[in-house]
């Protein structure tokens, strides 16, 4: 790892020269990775653009604020985005769409600050899933498959041929903080994919907090999948409330084991875990009524639903 990074910083270092980078950061494992590095190559001509596009976990928007601009000392220039990626998914249903409709407001968004800035290079965290599976058809990335035909930013991809494992160690080696480099992997169009269905801002609020106490009670109770959220259906049932009929939101939990992300396997939870996090869902977040736990490997599934 120490002589890819030495290798990657000098070839940054080359292709971008005295001119300015911008990199998309959203704080996950492979974007912070891909941040740092380019950091270390080209210093205060790297901006780092962090989009709040609404579609975020919990706290994620304070948290890379604090860790990339205070911490480490980045350019940082934040992006509030939320009614822009909202009024993009309005009414779009189909999953592929809603991928390409994100990812075109980003380069849309990242063109924009580029311009302002007068950067000419645009480095993002592409990993080696990202691009296999977007060229094999199963989905599009925001970061692969959401490109323009025609875009006016040099694109630079120092991760493009690691896995997700790989990029780990190397976020380790470059003295990345262990809450980031053991962060579970999260999808580019953020709970936008964790949503079935039309996105609604009432909808990716429901899910984020069911995905805050999914993360919270697998870390209590000691749990180290590769991946583990909840997903809005979009299908109601039936409850009882009391002594009334109620007719409620339904909330899948996933859990997977993986080393790469390839391919994955459903997690063997203990029941008592999975109890838990199902009472809390129910109990916290009023819209919910039922919770099933999705016990398909990939393949067949895909790890996030949409």
């Amino acid at each position: 790892m120490r002589e890819f990074i030495e290798e990657k910083i000098r070839e940054i270092r080359e292709t971008v020269g005295s001119k300015k980078a911008i990199i998309a950061l959203s704080g996950g494992v492979d974007s912070s990775t891909a941040a740092i590095l380019a950091h270390k190559a080209i210093g205060d001509k790297l901006y780092a653009v962090f989009v709040n596009t609404g579609l975020l976990r919990k706290g994620e928007p304070e948290f890379v604020v604090k860790t990339f601009k205070e911490d480490f000392g980045l350019n940082l220039i934040y992006v509030d985005a939320q009614k822009r990626f909202f009024d993009a998914l309005r009414g779009i249903v189909d999953p592929e769409q809603k991928r390409k409709v994100i990812g075109k407001v980003f380069i849309d968004l990242f063109e924009e600050v580029a311009k302002d800035i007068g950067a000419e290079f645009l480095i993002q965290g592409t990993i080696a899933p990202d691009w296999i599976e977007s060229k094999g058809g199963i989905k599009s990335h925001h970061n692969v498959g959401g490109l323009p035909e025609r875009l006016n930013l040099k694109i630079i991809e120092p991760l493009r041929d690691l896995y997700k494992d790989e990029v780990r160690e190397l976020a380790k080696e470059l003295g990345l903080p262990e809450k980031i480099y053991r962060r579970m992997p999260f999808p580019g169009p953020g709970l936008a994919a964790r949503v079935v269905g039309e996105v609604t801002p009432e909808k990716v609020r429901i899910v984020r907090e069911a995905n805050a106490i999914v993360e919270e009670e697998i870390e209590k109770a000691q749990l180290k999948p590769w991946q583990a959220f909840a997903v809005l259906l979009g299908v109601k049932t039936v409850g009882v409330q009391g002594d009334i009929r109620a007719y409620k939101e339904t909330i899948a939990l996933r859990v997977v084991e993986s080393l790469d992300g390839m391919t994955a396997n459903a997690m063997n939870v203990p029941f008592e875990v999975l109890q838990r996090i199902a009472f809390r869902i129910v109990s916290e977040i009023p819209e919910v009524g039922r919770v099933l736990y999705d016990v398909t490997n990939k393949p067949p599934a895909t790890i996030e639903f949409e």
